[in-house]
């Protein structure tokens, strides 16, 4: 199953440039700052995959999620972990329905009295039918797709060098079938929360972008964005006071999801503004530890104050 023919038309996207696409993206609600519209810009136009890095909850997913919908392709998530292979990644055989195959074709040997043929059985029991395709091998036979790559930190050396030849050829082998070649290479968005250093070679394969929280007005922005009718003054209060959460040395700071989960929660138990007594019962919006919790109860008076 050769593709080799195929070429790639991202290049045609009608994002023609950084300043657009970062109108598009935030035509999804997501805000995108001049650097990260830019490099995410270059790595469509160069065909390379994007490596964003940076602390929890700064909007690395959610750039790969507002990408799928500002392009139109499909979202593909392979979620790295411990000990993850290019099993987990590549393809499996449905051995289940492999084997209702294999009955229904001794059955039908039976009644016809025909000796079945090893060859042509084993064959048919590896036909592209019964193959369960997992996130990668997906991406590579989608067009357009957009592939993420969801904490490759949490992955291993030898995953980071299976990812670099596949994210290098944009094939894969299947030895029973053949190559798969992706007829538009997807775009690739790796995320890395620097729980460890990324090889450099891998690193060397794409465009490189740091993420960091977003400044106080970005975040009452992106507070107004996406919660359409959050009072002013609310928005500021809770953009303010995640910030400081940020530098109180907890076990989890709150990114933006969190903001805006708690500035929902707030929302729906009808507060007009951020005081001592709704920030304590909307606490588990923004705080998920609770030593984290138990500790900013007793400072809210200063934080809510600074």
């Amino acid at each position: 199953m050769s593709h080799a023919g195929w070429v790639n038309d991202r290049s045609e996207s009608p994002v023609d440039s950084p300043t657009a696409l970062a109108a598009a993206l935030r035509s999804t609600g997501y805000l995108a700052d001049a650097g990260l519209a830019t490099a995410t810009f270059l790595a469509m136009r160069m065909n390379r995959p994007l490596f964003c890095e940076g602390e929890p909850g700064t909007g690395k997913t959610a750039l790969a999620q507002a990408l799928a919908e500002v392009l139109g392709a499909e979202l593909i998530r392979l979620q790295c972990h411990d000990g993850i292979d290019a099993t987990q990644a590549l393809y499996d055989w449905d051995f289940p329905r492999q084997l209702l195959h294999l009955r229904a074709l001794e059955a039908a040997a039976g009644a016809s009295q025909e000796k079945l043929d090893a060859d042509v059985v084993e064959a048919s029991l590896y036909d592209p039918r019964f193959l369960l395709a997992r996130p990668i091998l997906r991406a590579l036979q989608t067009t357009p797709s957009v592939l993420l790559i969801d904490e490759i930190d949490r992955a291993d050396d030898e995953f980071e060098a299976f990812l670099l030849e596949v994210l290098t050829e944009h094939a894969v082998t299947i030895p029973e079938i053949g190559e798969v070649r992706a007829k538009v290479p997807p775009l690739v968005v790796l995320t890395s929360n620097r729980t460890r250093e990324v090889h450099d070679a891998l690193k060397r394969r794409c465009l490189y972008l740091w993420l960091d929280h977003p400044d106080l007005q970005r975040e009452i922005e992106i507070l107004h964005s996406r919660l359409p009718g959050l009072p002013e003054r609310l928005a500021a209060q809770v953009a303010g006071a995640v910030r400081a959460l940020r530098t109180a040395d907890l076990l989890k700071p709150p990114g933006v999801a969190e903001t805006l989960d708690w500035a929902r929660a707030l929302q729906l138990v009808g507060a007009t503004h951020l005081d001592v007594d709704s920030a304590a019962a909307t606490l588990g919006a923004v705080l998920k530890y609770r030593e984290d919790a138990d500790r900013i109860r007793k400072q809210l008076d200063s934080l809510l104050a600074s």
